[in-house]
């Protein structure tokens, strides 16, 4: 596969169509058993809130995992995304009922780059607060 998007079709300012993602504490349990991280803060609302957390809060690798879709939705390739990073800065709660929480994530190429190359950054929201800082990731285009 190779991305969708051409370079040149690209300029400085293009934004990439956001997405809303839910997280349930179903989805939270299939991640942990995917991922092995069976930490309780990610499905013990008692543990949770006894370490000080608000509530349960969804695995910060789920979170970073959710967000970069919006970019290999945009490109069509999963293999564009030759570089990815963020800073966790603050968690997604996600309480006990029947909607979970929504991580909203939109994102806008920052800059151009040699060899076909483009940096996106990515806001990423939850419940009004920005969940993920500094999120960004370099893809390669067509």
């Amino acid at each position: 596969m190779t991305a969708r998007i051409a370079y040149e079709a690209v300029e400085v300012g293009t934004e990439l169509p956001a997405q809303s993602f839910p997280v349930t504490r179903a989805m939270l349990v299939q991640y942990a058993g995917a991922s092995g991280d069976f930490n309780p803060i990610h499905w013990n609302e008692k543990f949770a809130r006894e370490v000080g957390l608000p509530d349960v809060i969804a695995h910060g690798m789920f979170t970073m995992a959710e967000a970069i879709r919006v970019v290999t939705d945009w490109t069509g390739d999963p293999g564009a995304v030759v570089e990815y990073g963020v800073r966790f800065t603050r968690p997604v709660v996600v309480p006990n009922d029947d909607t979970g929480a929504v991580v909203e994530v939109s994102g806008k190429v920052a800059a151009k780059l040699d060899d076909n190359l483009v940096r996106v950054d990515l806001t990423a929201m939850s419940d009004g607060k920005k969940v993920l800082g500094m999120s960004r990731a370099v893809v390669r285009l067509a």
